[in-house]
């Protein structure tokens, strides 16, 4: 398999571009193979007992244009009102699927942090990734690694290391004030 797909504008990283860039950080992982899953309820059956704490990632775009990949533990239900003021941004809604392709080269239900690696355009016009901040306390944690097909297991520290090699300084946040009740 190729390390990118080809075409006139765009190079993208796949699975194994990303694995090999996080073997160049000296990163730690986790890989487990799986039947493709599309939502948290597929996942919680094929997973089995796989370590560690099983995160969700919304990516989400904020009226006037602002790009936000929300990555959270897999049981929180956001209010999307409450995070927009925690944001603090304007109304929020998902992300169209040709928008999550552009900004992160992945399609829905493949939707990860690791996605930063294809977002390369200007600082200005960048995702803007916030992690929950119980995740990030979290002794390991669970992503796709950009198909959702497998699934990856690491340290915290080790995606924050990666998201800022790849220019993404995250926002960690408390995200209980935008949890459903």
């Amino acid at each position: 398999m190729s390390e990118t797909t080809s075409s006139p504008e765009l190079q993208i990283a796949t699975p194994e571009t990303l694995l090999s860039r996080l073997r160049d950080l000296k990163i730690n992982f986790e890989e487990y193979t799986h039947p493709a899953v599309f939502t948290v309820e597929e996942a919680k059956e094929l997973r089995g007992e796989l370590p560690g704490e099983h995160c969700k990632s919304l990516f989400l775009k904020a009226k006037g244009g602002a790009l936000f990949l929300v990555v959270c533990l897999e049981w929180r239900r956001m209010d999307m009102k409450q995070l927009a003021d925690l944001l603090p941004s304007r109304r929020l809604s998902f992300g169209q699927p040709d928008l999550l392709l552009e900004k992160l080269g992945v399609t829905p239900g493949s939707v990860t942090p690791f996605g930063v690696i294809n977002d390369l355009g200007p600082e200005d016009d960048r995702v803007t990734v916030v992690l929950d901040k119980k995740m990030m306390e979290a002794e390991m944690v669970n992503y796709h690694p950009l198909v959702n097909t497998a699934t990856i297991g690491l340290s915290p520290s080790d995606l924050n290391r990666f998201l800022v090699d790849c220019d993404h300084v995250p926002l960690i946040l408390d995200l209980d004030p935008a949890t459903q009740k």
